[in-house]
């Protein structure tokens, strides 16, 4: 999807954000909902433990989808062909 380039930037830095927050507060409830990783089976908390994990994969997912956005002028790997099929 190309966009303006103020629209690129914008999506790239806060979606970036977001991103690193999420992955980062996901593993801190994840930490919180099992104890350190040291409380057993039956102490640990299952829905924290889902919205740590949850977290964590809006946080994939954020950053997955801002990497379909490209600037004017930024080209596509897939589309380029710089190298040649013969060099072999």
């Amino acid at each position: 999807m190309v966009v303006p380039d103020a629209v690129y930037k914008r999506v790239t830095v806060f979606s970036t954000l977001f991103a690193v927050a999420a992955v980062v507060g996901g593993f801190l409830v994840l930490d919180v909902a099992t104890d350190r990783a040291t409380a057993e089976l039956s102490e640990v908390q299952p829905l924290v433990a889902l919205a740590g994990v949850g977290l964590i994969a809006a946080g994939a997912v954020t950053y997955a989808f801002s990497t379909r956005f490209r600037a004017d002028g930024m080209g596509n790997a897939k589309e380029e062909t710089d190298e040649r099929s013969d060099n072999g």
